[in-house]
């Protein structure tokens, strides 16, 4: 892993790098707890990540797991236009501790044309704010999760999406890797991420008799009814 802090290496690095359209690209700004979790989360899903932080200890600390590192100034407008936002899929802001960095961070990606930008907030307060100036999706850690956040992100674990209410949806997603071969009720997937499992299909074979004892296989995949606000629409 390469840690660029040189405007001009950065300028350079991301036109050969990011100017390539990546498949699936992700931008995280802050790599407190939250953000660090959030891009660890998503190298695992398979995704590329822009690690950005003004704290340089922190990009040395984050540059070998994740695709690139950066350290910028968020409240520096300029430092923006040489990330090449604009060949991103989504960008998570998750610096709530710093409220203008924050705002401009959003902005930023939503002017390079990100088609979704989700933020962390502190309290209700910074949700309105945050939604305000333009970010898609608000998040508060004490309500939603790293982990969910970023499973939200990257709508390819999401194969089908049915709305039953205001409220709740049916959806339906590929079984992650650990949780196979593990009793349902050992992964417990209702606390830690609302999702209540209804039906399997294995094989292309709809199987409606769940229980506490039941496994996942390579290829499964899950029917589950869920909260909105826990997929962060």
């Amino acid at each position: 892993m390469q840690i660029l802090s040189m405007p001009r290496e950065i300028f350079e690095w991301v036109k050969k790098k990011v100017g390539k359209r990546m498949d699936r690209s992700y931008a995280v700004f802050g790599l407190g707890e939250f953000g660090r979790s959030v891009s660890y989360e998503l190298m695992e899903i398979g995704a590329d990540v822009l690690a950005v932080d003004k704290n340089e200890n922190k990009i040395t600390a984050i540059a070998d797991d994740v695709t690139m590192a950066i350290s910028i100034d968020a409240l520096n407008e300029m430092a923006y236009e040489k990330l090449g936002l604009n060949n991103m899929d989504g960008v998570v802001v998750s610096m709530s501790g710093n409220l203008s960095a924050s705002i401009m961070a959003i902005i930023a990606a939503k002017d390079a044309g990100v088609p979704l930008v989700i933020a962390k907030a502190s309290d209700d307060t910074q949700r309105t704010i945050f939604k305000k100036v333009g970010a898609d999706r608000v998040v508060i850690p004490e309500r939603d999760g790293a982990v969910r956040t970023a499973h939200n992100l990257v709508a390819k674990n999401f194969l089908d999406y049915i709305e039953l209410s205001d409220k709740i949806s049916i959806i339906e997603i590929n079984v992650k890797d650990e949780w196979l071969h593990k009793p349902l009720a050992e992964l417990d997937l209702r606390s830690k991420y609302g999702l209540n499992v209804i039906a399997i299909r294995r094989n292309n074979n709809l199987q409606t008799d769940i229980g506490p004892n039941l496994t996942f296989d390579k290829g499964d995949t899950i029917l589950v009814v869920t909260d909105k606000h826990d997929l962060g629409l």
